[in-house]
């Protein structure tokens, strides 16, 4: 039986925080392509004072159905101030 939408992002933002150790900050994203379902999210690599300068990392992490972390990588850096662009 699949996993829910919500669930998979549940379970890929709690695997990601093990296995990087670092504190989640948002997701940005959940799809489903080939390779199993394709989760994003921000990550924070460096806590600062104001916040706005925090150094956010963006992750993809792919899981299969069962919700079971298959790979994950960091895709790009910003400052938490920075605006993102779409692409």
């Amino acid at each position: 039986m699949e996993m829910t939408v919500p669930k998979l992002i549940e379970q890929a933002r709690q695997q990601l925080a093990e296995a990087t150790g670092l504190k989640l900050s948002t997701t940005l994203g959940a799809a489903k392509d080939e390779k199993g379902w394709r989760i994003s999210v921000e990550m924070v690599e460096k806590k600062s004072i104001p916040d706005g300068m925090d150094i956010l990392g963006t992750y993809e992490a792919w899981l299969n159905d069962r919700g079971e972390l298959l790979e994950f990588s960091r895709k790009r850096l910003r400052k938490r101030i920075d605006t993102v662009e779409q692409e």
